[in-house]
């Protein structure tokens, strides 16, 4: 069964229209080893991906070459697809949290937010560390995520 089913509510908290369309996900007091348990989730996932560091496009490397960049060179990204039609976008922008962007507008229907549930549960389990997606823009309340005392993919916000 689906952790999260969509409805009406669901539909609301994914609205692209609504506030912005590129949740910030965010994954605090993570480590360098984190960051490679994540490279090495995406590898055995299957997952498509393409790693840059600005135009140009290489293989993925160790999350320790990457963290251990100095401090003036260009934010690598890493863009992921867990399935053809749905990407996200991580940025190493430091050890100490994992973040990543979502598209809503590739988030929309039962089998995407299945999906996005998936994704955020791969991850979180794999990390032993809840997964929240936040409003564009962050903020304090997420809107949905997974709960890693829960073990599942749930609406973490009352409003809607």
């Amino acid at each position: 069964m689906a952790d999260l089913v969509w409805d009406d509510r669901i539909a609301w908290l994914l609205d692209p229209t609504d506030g912005g369309c590129l949740p910030d996900v965010f994954v605090e007091g993570t480590t360098v080893a984190d960051w490679q348990a994540l490279l090495d989730l995406v590898g055995e996932q299957g997952w498509a991906f393409e790693y840059a560091e600005g135009d140009a496009v290489l293989p993925l490397p160790r999350a320790e070459a990457v963290l251990s960049r100095p401090a003036d060179a260009e934010c690598p990204s890493l863009r992921v697809w867990p399935d053809p039609g749905v990407c996200a976008i991580f940025r190493f922008l430091g050890e100490e949290e994992i973040d990543f962007d979502l598209d809503l507008r590739e988030l929309q229907g039962q089998q995407r937010l299945d999906v996005l549930c998936g994704f955020l549960a791969a991850i979180g389990r794999r990390l032993g560390r809840s997964v929240p997606l936040f409003p564009e823009g962050g903020g304090t309340q997420p809107l949905l995520g997974f709960d890693a005392v829960a073990d599942r993919v749930r609406v973490m916000t009352s409003v809607g």
